[in-house]
């Protein structure tokens, strides 16, 4: 069962958020990354079990970071999240190596357990 979490997030608002409806719920937030290299850094240097990572980012997009980390050793959970709409995405996001999705407004944790596979 992921606990432990990576949020990545080119919105520092948005990670705060997160960080606290998280913990609220017995997440262990481990870290942020504003961006895809610094995310996968991150990933390397603190071993989360689950990253929530946003599709768009500064320096590239949340499908490639998730293609990236699929083939990481310690390969984590990975829930992607935006702003926009699961149909902006066509088929990208079944193709993705990710777990699924979550619109930013839908956050929970209820809804991220559901997409991670927590009972």
């Amino acid at each position: 069962m992921p606990r432990t979490v990576l949020i990545v997030d080119d919105h520092a608002r948005f990670r705060g958020l997160a960080r606290r409806l998280l913990e609220a719920a017995g997440y262990t937030v481990v870290g942020e990354a504003g961006d895809g290299e610094s995310a996968l850094s991150a990933v390397c240097e603190l071993r989360p079990q689950l990253v929530l990572l946003d599709i768009v980012l500064p320096d590239t997009d949340g499908f490639a970071v998730a293609e990236r980390l699929a083939g990481h050793c310690a390969a984590p959970v990975v829930v992607l999240t935006s702003s926009r709409e699961a149909a902006d995405f066509g088929g990208r996001l079944v193709s993705s190596p990710a777990r699924g999705f979550i619109h930013k407004d839908d956050l929970s944790s209820a809804a991220l357990a559901a997409v991670a596979g927590e009972p």
